[in-house]
């Protein structure tokens, strides 16, 4: 019976050059580069809210992702330095499908992210678990189904710990390139921390902090270097160029990938706020700043 319905999925797009294009969603899967595609319909900007959708450079593909709320953003980060992800897009494809009386439904998860296999992960980014209601619930069964059929994975990413998400915002700063500074100085640094050390310590014994941190930060970001994310980072914090006892470090992928599918928010019916480009990157750490000062444009 599921295979029966699963084969009933369609796929609605944008080609390359804008025209819309509507396909059997198995052989979608398997000839479209989604991660390719411009959104397929835009998140909309919500009158009276303070914030609107904004873009995510990505430090895996180096080019802009569109996202379409705070919750979404930080599921970015996360999959943006989960190593075995290649490629994310937000919200590319529109699914369609019958419902048991007959009727047509769709939906459009908000994050599509290529695994290094081939496969893909859908996602949604709700902001609490109960975001979305009873239709996001209906459309997550619907698009869970339709993903197995074709070796996918639907899930709900639901919010990070505040401290994780703090510390990867924090990082997520320094993930362009530009910040491993000049030639030779990320092999110092990860010299520098060959035995675990305090993060001020293994900088200062690189030289001046002020040049070095960002090529520390940059390596941690890229997991060249270790620490506890689930803990707060600070000058103390202990960092290693070596996997580290009890780790949070490379935490964050596997329970994102993990999560059981269920209720959505709703995306089409409730759009979650962004976070406003605010204060000095450079000096609040974890703050909404980050991404947008000095990580939205390389």
């Amino acid at each position: 019976m599921k295979a029966d319905r699963g084969s009933g999925y369609e796929a609605v797009f944008l080609d390359p050059v804008g025209q819309v294009v509507q396909q059997r969603w198995a052989d979608a899967a398997l000839a479209v580069a989604f991660e390719d595609l411009a959104p397929v319909s835009a998140f909309p900007v919500v009158p009276g809210r303070r914030w609107g959708p904004g873009l995510w450079w990505s430090a895996t593909t180096g080019r802009h992702v569109a996202a379409g709320s705070n919750a979404m953003r930080i599921q970015l980060m996360a999959l943006d330095r989960d190593p075995d992800v290649t490629a994310l897009a937000g919200r590319p494809v529109r699914l369609l499908w019958r419902n048991p009386r007959g009727q047509v439904r769709s939906w459009v998860p908000q994050l599509f992210a290529r695994r290094a296999d081939g496969t893909a992960l859908l996602a949604d980014c709700p902001s609490h678990p109960d975001a979305g209601g009873e239709r996001a619930l209906g459309a997550a069964d619907a698009v869970t189904e339709a993903c197995a059929h074709i070796g996918w994975a639907y899930r709900r990413l639901l919010p990070l710990d505040d401290v994780l998400a703090a510390n990867l915002k924090w990082l997520a700063g320094y993930r362009h390139p530009r910040n491993a500074g000049r030639l030779g100085l990320t092999a110092a640094v990860l010299e520098a921390f060959a035995r675990p050390r305090p993060l001020a310590e293994g900088a200062e014994a690189v030289g001046d902090p002020i040049e070095v941190l960002p090529a520390v930060f940059n390596a941690l970001w890229h997991r060249q270097l270790t620490a506890d994310l689930d803990t707060p980072l600070h000058e103390r914090a202990v960092v290693s160029s070596g996997s580290l006892p009890h780790t949070g470090a490379g935490v964050t992928a596997g329970r994102l990938l993990g999560n059981a599918s269920g209720s959505e928010a709703g995306h089409d019916v409730e759009i979650q706020d962004v976070s406003a480009a605010a204060g000095n990157a450079d000096t609040e750490a974890g703050g909404d700043a980050v991404g947008a000062r000095r990580g939205e444009t390389p």
